[in-house]
């Protein structure tokens, strides 16, 4: 796998998966595109549906993911900190402008980049965010998860979530996020149980746990006022069925930019690219190209 040299000195790894379309893209930047988790490694975004047809897709692994190195203290692994590599990032690829995708936590770093760097920004796509930098916590995600109780998952699952919280040990916790995986998807098919499978084995406990340290209240507030100057078009993406975030969040988060929009997927969780990848798929090219209503 490639590898850049961020603002500390450290060799951070990507990978690179060219548009399938060469002709249609063959000028456009590439897409860089933020796993989430926290600290999940990047390999679970796979090629986000097929989005490859179209945009050469750029999937950095994060620090302490992937291949990528341990960051040297806990502040590495604060989204900010995450923000800063992904703009030494762009100065490796040599962009002057490009659009970047982000899901789940990945979100936050992605708003702490426009926030930062706002004239960097072409486009931003964000999937099923949450909104704990907007400092809501919508309870919808809890609504939702009661709403599927007939599913033939739902009892073990429940038992498994409020489990997770006790659990001191490393592998009893990654067994109950298994037990716990059909709430983040629409359906429990074997898409979404092959998906599924590969995510105790890819989370680092550590970049999880700090990915929110060290962001105080008043650097939370300013990073916030500082997105109303972000001019780029911004796409956020929520999922009808996604236990995990919700549907609100998003809403919270796309009220946070000056020209925003959702776009809720039905019968979506919080994976849209693995439950329909025939909706997310065009739905993202659409809003790249700058297609009607975008």
């Amino acid at each position: 796998m490639p590898h850049y040299t961020t603002y500390d000195g450290a060799e951070l790894s990507y990978r690179v998966l060219p548009a399938r379309d060469r002709d249609a893209e063959a000028s456009v930047p590439p897409l860089i595109c933020l796993a989430g988790g926290p600290g999940r490694d990047a390999a679970y975004l796979g090629d986000l549906g097929g989005l490859d047809a179209v945009r050469t897709l750029v999937i950095p692994d994060s620090r302490g993911t992937g291949d990528s190195p341990p960051a040297p203290d806990a502040d590495g692994y604060s989204f900010p900190a995450l923000a800063e590599d992904v703009e030494a990032l762009r100065a490796h690829l040599g962009l002057e402008r490009f659009a970047l995708l982000a899901h789940d936590a990945a979100c936050a770093t992605a708003q702490a980049y426009a926030a930062t760097y706002p004239s960097r920004l072409t486009r931003l796509v964000l999937v099923t965010p949450g909104s704990r930098l907007q400092g809501e916590l919508p309870t919808d995600a809890e609504q939702i998860f009661e709403s599927r109780a007939t599913e033939d998952w739902w009892v073990d699952a429940y038992v498994a979530v409020h489990s997770l919280p006790e659990t001191r040990d490393l592998a009893e916790a990654r067994a109950l996020l298994l037990r716990a995986a059909p709430m983040a998807y629409g359906r429990w098919e074997a898409p979404q149980r092959h998906h599924a499978a590969t995510e105790p084995d890819q989370l680092n406990p550590v970049p999880r746990a700090a990915f929110w340290q060290g962001v105080d209240e008043p650097a939370r507030l300013a990073l916030l006022h500082r997105l109303r100057d972000v001019t780029c078009p911004v796409l956020v993406i929520t999922g009808d069925r996604d236990a995990v975030t919700g549907m609100r969040a998003g809403e919270a988060v796309a009220a946070s930019f000056a020209d925003a929009r959702v776009r809720p997927l039905y019968g979506v969780g919080h994976y849209p690219w693995v439950d329909e990848p025939e909706m997310f798929r065009p739905l993202v090219a659409d809003f790249l190209r700058g297609g009607a209503g975008y």
